[in-house]
């Protein structure tokens, strides 16, 4: 399998949300399965299929969480330098609007747009690998085409 790039960020926030899954809702989900089994009959048990439905969701996140760690390259933006790559943070004017926008390149899973992570799969992020402060550059978008300079790229 390929190996799945983070940050140190993203790899540190995967594990977070696996620490608190193993310690915190695996447990609490145990006790109402056992709560919602002492309430007698199983088959019209509304809160005993929902906890059973919760706990499958639970297990999934998991296994998914523990195969992103097992399977993760953690990049230090910290270290890199020069044209835009995985890690970097990018500064961006949209040249139609002047509207200015920051995003981090980030892997698929720690990317947030609403955050500023852009995913480094995304029409944008693959746009902006390999350029440079003061390239433009022309992505296509769900929205129609758009073209951004580049206004600054650092690596932090």
């Amino acid at each position: 399998m390929d190996k799945i790039p983070l940050t140190k960020t993203g790899y540190d926030a995967v594990n977070v949300e696996l620490k608190q899954l193993k310690s915190e809702e695996r447990p609490a989900i145990i006790r109402a399965i056992a709560e919602a089994r002492e309430h007698g009959d199983l088959s019209e048990n509304a809160e005993y299929h929902s906890a059973k439905e919760k706990q499958s969701f639970i297990e999934g996140r998991i296994k998914e969480l523990e195969a992103v760690i097992s399977l993760a390259d953690v990049i230090d933006p910290a270290k890199l330098s020069g044209t835009v790559k995985f890690g970097a943070t990018v500064k961006l004017v949209d040249e139609d609007t002047d509207e200015e926008k920051t995003y981090q390149i980030v892997g698929e899973h720690e990317a947030s747009i609403e955050k500023g992570k852009l995913n480094v799969k995304s029409p944008l992020a693959r746009a902006l690998i390999g350029k440079d402060e003061g390239d433009s550059v022309e992505v296509r978008t769900p929205g129609g085409e758009k073209s951004y300079e580049i206004l600054e790229i650092v690596y932090k």
